[in-house]
Formats: C-alpha cells, sequence, structure tokens
C-alpha cells in the first residue's frame, strides 16, 4: 500500500472536490461559479499532491508551454467569465498536457477485467486505439490546432 503524506492526502482531496466542481459545473449549464471554484480546487490539489516544485517543472516545461497556455488560459477565460470557451480550451490543454499518460492509462484499464473487455467491443476498440496513441490527440475537436503558431496563439488568447 502507498503510504501519503499529510500534505498529499490533503492535495487528493482538494483535487477530488475540484473535479467535482468542475463536473458539476457542467452538468448545470455551465454555471461559471462551480467552474472557477473546481479550478482553483483542482490546480491547488495538483500542487499539493506533487508539490510546488514539480508542478511548476510539469506545467513550464518548454515543449508544454502551448498545452500549459491552453489549459491555464482556459481557466482564466473561465474566471473572466466565458465558461463554455473557458472549458473548451481547458480540455484541449488538458488532453496536451497529459497525452504521454494517456496509454499508460488505456493499458491499466484493459487489464481491468470488466472494463478491458468493454474496451474491446468492435466500435470502442478503434476509438480506444486512438486515445491510446499519444501523437493523435491534436486532433480531439475536430480542428489541427498544434500548428498554430506562439503569435496566433497569443492573439487567440488575448481576443476571447
Amino acid at each position: 500500500m502507498i503510504s501519503l503524506t499529510d500534505s498529499q492526502k490533503i492535495g487528493m482531496g482538494l483535487t477530488g472536490f475540484g473535479v467535482f466542481f468542475l463536473f458539476f459545473g457542467m452538468i448545470l449549464f455551465f454555471d461559471k461559479a462551480l467552474l472557477a471554484i473546481g479550478n482553483i480546487l483542482f490546480v491547488a490539489g495538483l500542487s499539493f499532491v506533487i508539490g510546488l516544485e514539480r508542478t511548476f517543472k510539469f506545467f513550464f516545461q518548454r515543449h508544454k508551454m502551448k498545452a500549459t497556455g491552453f489549459f491555464l488560459g482556459g481557466v482564466f477565460v473561465v474566471l473572466i467569465g466565458w465558461p463554455i470557451v473557458g472549458v473548451i480550451l481547458e480540455i484541449y490543454g488538458f488532453f496536451l498536457l497529459f497525452r504521454g499518460f494517456f496509454p499508460v492509462a488505456v493499458g491499466f484499464i484493459r487489464r481491468v477485467p470488466i472494463l478491458g473487455s468493454l474496451l474491446n467491443l468492435p466500435g470502442i476498440s478503434g476509438l480506444v486505439d486512438k486515445v491510446g496513441e499519444s501523437n493523435t490527440m491534436c486532433f480531439w475537436f475536430g480542428v489541427l490546432l498544434d500548428n498554430i503558431s506562439e503569435r496566433q496563439m497569443r492573439f487567440l488568447i488575448l481576443y476571447l
């Protein structure tokens, strides 16, 4: 069994509440207040779980700057009051940030008895195989946003 420190336990609770508020905010037709609280709790919980230094190192790696820009830009857009646009930016940034983790997660879920058999169904198997490939995550919203230049991204974030 994995032993957690007290700050990691607090972080798990904050992250769990953050995910709950984000989910509940989306169910209640993108409620701005719930989404804002969920965003703040999720980011705070993540920093408690892995530590502040590792959180900054994770988010501000040179090759993840675009993903961090979309994710934190989405958080900012939700906080200023445009929840739907902000959530779309956050989801895209989340997929870009954690795309290296998706193949591991898919491989793990395929080994779980009931879930593994569900993921191997004919219609779902192809989709799960696509998610399991880390290089195809940029097509999730039907637009190839991976080729946006830094100048265009700043324009997009500033003028949304």
